[in-house]
């Protein structure tokens, strides 16, 4: 894919997500009125989680608790079974309580808006980070998972071997205009049509902009 195709492959790609659930962060951020607090718990907990599996843990979660000093309230084992059966939710479980904690301590009870100052937070990573940052405060970042890791190399719009590498390559590449909404359009696509094993070519209309890197089989 040619830099200058980048705007025809996003246009198409917008038309397809239409036709799927939204993420469900997106869910979180439209129905709490892009609550920052809310994104980040519900970002940390959909971590190797299937969207329905989040969904259901956050509603469960947030019924009991929708800031910091209400959630620190609750036992960890009240915690735990709300939202089981999200990945490491034990861990989770825990992180969520020292973010509360070091929210209160260090910011009065409010989520920073900086990359950097949120992945001081305990288990918040670069890729919870910058969605929190776009998805929460509206401001550019790219947020960089396995989905557009591997449909961006696909395409042949970059050539990179990890996300983080991906998050920089896009950083210098990626028309800023698209680096808020890029995963949300991506993670939907990847899902359903640009599948990691056998993507479903046949169905897709990217087919003249994207170069197929690796795919050896596809339907």
């Amino acid at each position: 894919m040619r830099r200058d195709q980048i705007h025809a492959a996003i246009h198409l790609v917008r038309q397809e997500v239409g036709r799927w659930q939204e993420p469900v962060l997106g869910v979180v951020a439209k129905q709490s009125d892009r609550d920052t607090f809310l994104i980040l718990i519900s970002c940390l907990l959909s971590l190797r989680t299937k969207d329905k599996t989040t969904r259901e843990a956050s509603d469960r979660l947030f019924a009991m608790a929708r800031n910091p000093a209400s959630m620190l309230k609750l036992p960890l084992n009240k915690i735990e079974r709300a939202i089981y059966p999200v990945g490491f939710y034990r861990t989770k479980a825990k992180s969520i309580h020292q973010i509360c904690r070091r929210l209160i301590d260090t910011y009065r009870g409010t989520v920073p808006n900086s990359i950097d100052e949120l992945m001081t937070l305990p288990g918040v990573g670069r890729k919870t980070a910058n969605l929190v940052v776009t998805v929460g405060f509206q401001k550019p970042g790219i947020c960089v998972d396995v989905h557009v890791h591997r449909i961006s190399n696909r395409w042949g719009y970059i050539k990179t071997k990890t996300p983080e590498e991906s998050e920089q390559a896009l950083r210098r590449k990626l028309p800023k205009q698209y680096w808020i909404t890029y995963n949300d359009l991506l993670v939907p696509y990847g899902q359903n049509l640009c599948l990691p094993v056998s993507p479903l070519c046949s169905r897709c209309t990217l087919t003249e902009l994207c170069d197929r890197v690796g795919v050896t089989k596809s339907r």
